[in-house]
């Protein structure tokens, strides 16, 4: 049968995707990432007996290890390891969570290069982290521990920026904003801006508007409506919209039966402007990812037959 492969059309990418100040960046040790091109899929691994989605299933560190190499060959571009949930409860040790991380890490880099993000809002983990072999610091605390910039400046990796007004840990009950997607953008350039002060560069630097973190469900909602204004920043934004509450109480439905309405959030963020989507589902994200690039003229189909 005729099957025809095709390259991409010589055209500008959409208005959906505004400037970015710096469009290619380093995600680890393979070759750079051009946001301006592609949207990564950043799955989630979380090596914690609590975790929000998957109650513990990757804490064991061969189950970690073993979801990382699963999650890279399901097509994931960047994969997220956590040490502690975002969620109010007790910190973990500094020590606690290195033990956790790191070996996940260091495991993983042995056997292959996908970029690796560690979730981490201390610089000391943050450091261990990198020096494990992670190329990004995903830092959900938008940046309390300025020493974390510090390190992610001396040592060149990425750094995750996410809007969160609470301590780290600690339960924000009814928040309030008088506009969501105004304040939370104050926020993240504001962060943004003192992470370049402290030595961090454009091309280092990555936003997330923290769907759900200390935020409600009418929040989020608005603030995914309106994602285009987060983006329009002009650093690289992830939406971590992944099976989170606010698609559970839209939807009525429990954290296993949130799939459908993750990948049409994540759909809808990517229309906007997201470059990065953080996702359980590894899969079908990948799927709905490269079908929307494809929309959107980012992506060449893997090869075409039908009416020819």
């Amino acid at each position: 049968m005729l099957e025809r492969r095709h390259h991409l059309p010589d055209q500008h990418p959409p208005l959906a995707f505004p400037a970015l100040r710096s469009p290619v960046h380093q995600l680890g040790p393979g070759e750079p990432f051009d946001f301006s091109r592609r949207v990564a899929v950043m799955a989630i691994v979380n090596r914690t007996p609590d975790s929000f989605y998957d109650d513990g299933a990757t804490f064991g560190l061969q189950s970690a290890v073993d979801a990382v190499l699963a999650a890279e060959r399901a097509g994931a571009d960047i994969v997220d390891i956590g040490g502690q949930p975002f969620a109010p409860g007790e910190e973990l040790s500094e020590a606690d969570e290195i033990a956790r991380v790191v070996p996940v890490i260091r495991a993983v880099r042995e056997r292959t290069g996908v970029p690796i993000s560690a979730e981490t809002y201390r610089a000391r983990v943050a450091e261990a982290c990198i020096e494990a072999g992670a190329g990004i610091i995903n830092d959900t605390s938008g940046l309390r521990d300025e020493d974390l910039a510090r390190v992610v400046a001396a040592s060149g990796v990425q750094l995750v920026i996410t809007h969160s007004v609470a301590a780290p840990r600690a339960e924000l009950t009814r928040p309030h904003y008088d506009d969501v997607v105004g304040e939370v953008r104050a926020f993240l350039e504001a962060r943004a801006e003192r992470a370049l002060e402290l030595g961090v560069g454009e091309e280092q630097l990555i936003i997330d508007p923290g769907h759900d973190l200390n935020k409600n469900t009418m929040h989020t909602l608005e603030l995914t409506r309106r994602f285009d204004e987060i983006s329009s920043i002009g650093f690289p934004t992830l939406a971590a919209v992944s099976n989170k509450d606010f698609i559970g109480e839209t939807l009525d439905r429990e954290k296993r039966n949130r799939v459908a309405g993750s990948l049409a959030s994540a759909v809808a963020c990517i229309l906007l402007g997201a470059r990065i989507v953080r996702m359980h589902n590894v899969p079908e994200a990948v799927d709905a990812t490269r079908m929307t690039e494809a929309i959107l003229g980012l992506r060449a189909p893997a090869y075409t037959r039908h009416n020819l």
